[in-house]
């Protein structure tokens, strides 16, 4: 009996520090991201409010503005509105 508590304290506590581990890297990949959006190197994204790199390779200049997008779909969007505001 002794045995099977042990060895299910030894697997509760490889369990904890399994989960410690992804949960302290995901609060440190959250704060990279905050310093970068601070620093100015991440911009949002107007459609979804994705925090995506300033110099991000999926770009729109509208005017003097140069709008950044995490991806095609979301560029195709703010095309589309664009295209709408300024045909009314």
């Amino acid at each position: 009996m002794l045995k099977f508590v042990v060895i299910g304290a030894a697997l509760f506590i490889m369990w904890k520090l399994f989960t410690g581990e992804k949960r302290n890297k995901q609060n440190q990949e959250s704060k990279q991201q905050d310093k970068k959006v601070k620093a100015g190197e991440m911009v949002k994204d107007p459609i979804c409010g994705t925090y995506v790199q300033k110099d991000s390779d999926i770009r729109v200049k509208n005017g003097e503005n140069v709008e950044c997008f995490c991806s095609y779909e979301c560029r195709d969007k703010y095309i589309k509105r664009i295209e709408s505001d300024s045909g009314e």
